[in-house]
C-alpha cells in the first residue's frame, strides 16, 4: 500500500539505538570514553610510580646526607679528644698545670657543643674542668672513665644527673642528654697518668642531622629520626622510647626507600641508613627519613584526577563528533532502506538517494566482496611467510645462544683443565674482597703447586704432564664445596678461593684435605704426585685483595722450602 503523498520522508526518520545512526553514535562515544579513561588511568599510574620513585630517591638521599654528616661529626669530636690526650703538656703527667685548662677552654670555645671537658686522675677524681664543673668530684664509676683507662671511648646518648643540675635548661624544655668521648693520657714511659673526657650536648647531634633537611622537605611532611642499634627511636623527643622501627626496616641498616606501615597506622616512604662514624666504638645509630605516602603521591593523584576529568570532557566532545559522523554515514543507507521499504509496499514513487550517493552504496557491497577475497589471499601468503621467518629466527636465535655460551665458557675457563682461568679468578677475588670489607665475613685463598712438575714433563713427556694437570683439576673440584672457586693460576699452579672462611684453621683443614686426596690418588704417567699448598685468610687491615694472595704465595714458598708435600698457613696479624 502506498504512503500518503503528502507525508514527508524526513518524518519517518527516528533516532533509536537499534538504528545504524544510534549504533554508530553509541560505539564511537563508548569506545572513545573507554580509551581515554584507560589512557588517563595508565598515565596516572605511571605518574604515581615515577613520583613515588622520585620521592623515594629524595628520602634516601636525605638519609644518606644526614648519616654522612653525623658520622663525620662524631669522628671529628672523637679526634678532638684523642689529640688533647696526646698533647705534650698532657702527657707530661702534671694534670694540675694551667696549660691543660687553657687547652680545654680553647677547645670548648671552638666547639660550643662540648657541655663539659675535664681531666681525671687515674683514681677517677676530676682534677680540672671547664667552668669548674664536677671539679674535685669522683667519676670513678662512670662507664666512660672505666673504659677510657684502656683505650679511646665513645658512648651512647644518656642523661647526666649531676651536670643537669649545673647547666641551664634548654629553651625547648627537653631534658638534657649527652654523648661521651674519652681517651687515656699516657706519659712517655707508657704509664697511665689520667683520662681526658667530654660530654657533648645531644642537641648538637639533632642539629647536625637537621642540617640535611631543607624547607621543602619539611613542607612535604618528611621527618628525620635517629634510632639506636635495637631500633628504638632516640630523636625526635616526642617519639623517644615510645616508638620503634617497623619490622621491615629493622632487617637491614642500609635500605633504599620502601613503603611501610608505621605503628600509627599510616603508610610512609621510609629509608634507613646506618651512621658510619668510624669511631672507636660503633654506636649502632641509624638515620631514618620518612614521608607520609599520601603527601608524597599527592601531586601524582592530582594529575591523575585532572587527566580523568580531561578524558571525560574529551569523550563528550567525541560523542558529539560521532553523532555528526553517524548521521552523515547513515543518511544514504537510511534513504536506500526507506526507498526499498516504499517499493516493498508498492510505492512506485519511492525516492532513491541522490545518484552519487546511490552509486557509493551500490559499489560498497561489490568493493567489500572483492576486498575480502583479496585480503584472504594476502593473509594466507603472509601466514606462510611469517611461519618461514619465525622458523629462521628461532633457528638463528638458538645458534646464537649456543655460540654465546661457548664464548663465555672460553673467556672464563682454562681450555686444558676445564676449571676457571686466572682472569676469572681475579674477578672473583675482587668480589670476595669487596664483600668482606662490607660484611667482615672474610675469605681464604689456597695456592696449590705440583711438586717436581718439570721432572714429570721431562721424564714422561708433555702429554703426560697435561694429563696430570687435568687430574689435579678434577681432584681439586671434588675436594672443595660447591660454593668454593677453583682456577688454574698459571702453569702447574692452581688457586682455590674459599668464601666465608675467616678462620685460618678451617682454611688449613681444607688445604690438608686437598693435599691428602692428591697424595693418595693415582696419576697417569708418574703414578703418584704430591702438591705443596700455601694458605692465607683475609684480614681487615688488608689494603687490597693482592695482599691475601701474596701471603698465600709466601706460605707456598715456605711449604716448598720445608720439603714439599705439605700445607702451610701464613701468619695472621
Amino acid at each position: 500500500m502506498a504512503l500518503p503523498p503528502d507525508l514527508p520522508m524526513a518524518q519517518k526518520r527516528t533516532f533509536t539505538l537499534r538504528s545504524l545512526r544510534g549504533q554508530l553514535t553509541l560505539w564511537f562515544s563508548g569506545l572513545s570514553l573507554l580509551t581515554l579513561l584507560c589512557v588517563g588511568l595508565y598515565v596516572g599510574r605511571l605518574a604515581t610510580q615515577q613520583m613515588a620513585a622520585s620521592a623515594g630517591a629524595a628520602v634516601h638521599a636525605m638519609a644518606l646526607t644526614a648519616a654522612d654528616l653525623l658520622g663525620a661529626g662524631l669522628r671529628e669530636r672523637e679526634m678532638d679528644i684523642v689529640l688533647l690526650s696526646q698533647a705534650p703538656h698532657f702527657t707530661r703527667g702534671d694534670l694540675t698545670h694551667p696549660d691543660l685548662l687553657l687547652s680545654l677552654l680553647r677547645r670548648r670555645a671552638l666547639r660550643e657543643e662540648f657541655a663539659w671537658l675535664g681531666v681525671v686522675d687515674p683514681q677517677g677524681n676530676v682534677v680540672q674542668a671547664v667552668d669548674g664543673l664536677l671539679q674535685g668530684q669522683s667519676v670513678a664509676q662512670r662507664p666512660w672513665f672505666i673504659a677510657a683507662r684502656s683505650g679511646v671511648y665513645a658512648g651512647d646518648v644518656h642523661e647526666a644527673l649531676l651536670l643537669e643540675k649545673m647547666l641551664p635548661k634548654p629553651p625547648d624544655g627537653e631534658p638534657l642528654r649527652f654523648i661521651d668521648f674519652a681517651a687515656p693520657i699516657f706519659d712517655h714511659s707508657g704509664e697511665l697518668v689520667g683520662v681526658v673526657g667530654a660530654h657533648i650536648h645531644w642537641h648538637w647531634v639533632t642539629q647536625t642531622v637537621q642540617a640535611a633537611f631543607d624547607q621543602r622537605a619539611r613542607d612535604s611532611g618528611a621527618e628525620i629520626l635517629i634510632t639506636n642499634a635495637q631500633g628504638v627511636v632516640l630523636y625526635p623527643q616526642k617519639m623517644t622510647h615510645q616508638a620503634q622501627l617497623p619490622a621491615e626496616l629493622r632487617t637491614g641498616r642500609n635500605q633504599r626507600t620502601t613503603q611501610v606501615r608505621w605503628d600509627d597506622g599510616l603508610d610512609y616512604l621510609a629509608s634507613v641508613v646506618a651512621v658510619d662514624s668510624r669511631t672507636s666504638r660503633n654506636l649502632g645509630w641509624s638515620i631514618v627519613v620518612r614521608q607520609p605516602l599520601h603527601q608524597a603521591l599527592e601531586p601524582a593523584h592530582a594529575m591523575r584526577n585532572q587527566l580523568l576529568a580531561l578524558g571525560l570532557l574529551a569523550a563528550l566532545a567525541f560523542g558529539g563528533v560521532a553523532l555528526h559522523l553517524a548521521r552523515s554515514f547513515s543518511r544514504p543507507i537510511e534513504q536506500l532502506a526507506e526507498a526499498a521499504h516504499r517499493i516493498e509496499r508498492g510505492d512506485s514513487e519511492a525516492e532513491f538517494p541522490a545518484k552519487g550517493q546511490l552509486m557509493e552504496v551500490e559499489q560498497l557491497s561489490q568493493s567489500l566482496r572483492s576486498m575480502t577475497r583479496t585480503l584472504l589471499a594476502h593473509e594466507r601468503e603472509l601466514e606462510a611467510v611469517n611461519q618461514s621467518l619465525e622458523a629462521q629466527v628461532l633457528e638463528r636465535t638458538e645458534a646464537l645462544e649456543v655460540a654465546n655460551r661457548e664464548l663465555e665458557h672460553l673467556a672464563t675457563h682454562d681450555p686444558l683443565t676445564g676449571v676457571r682461568n686466572r682472569r676469572h679468578f681475579d674477578g672473583k677475588l675482587a668480589e670476595c674482597f669487596a664483600a668482606s670489607r662490607r660484611t667482615t665475613l672474610g675469605f681464604a685463598v689456597l695456592l696449590v703447586d705440583a711438586d717436581h712438575f718439570k721432572k714429570i714433563n721431562d721424564t714422561h713427556g708433555h702429554p703426560a704432564g697435561d694429563a696430570v694437570l687435568q687430574a689435579l683439576a678434577r681432584l681439586l673440584n671434588d675436594a672443595v664445596r660447591s660454593v668454593d672457586f677453583v682456577a688454574r693460576y698459571g702453569g702447574e699452579e692452581f688457586a682455590v678461593l674459599l668464601p666465608h672462611t675467616a678462620d685460618g684453621d678451617t682454611a688449613l683443614v681444607v688445604a690438608e684435605k686437598i693435599r691428602s686426596a692428591i697424595a693418595h690418588a693415582p696419576f697417569p704417567g708418574p703414578g703418584q704426585v704430591t702438591v705443596s699448598i700455601g694458605a692465607s685468610v683475609w684480614q681487615p687491615s688488608d689494603s687490597g685483595a693482592e695482599a691475601v694472595v701474596q701471603r698465600a704465595d709466601a706460605a707456598l714458598y715456605q711449604a716448598k722450602a720445608a720439603g714439599r708435600n705439605r700445607a702451610v698457613l701464613s701468619p695472621q696479624a
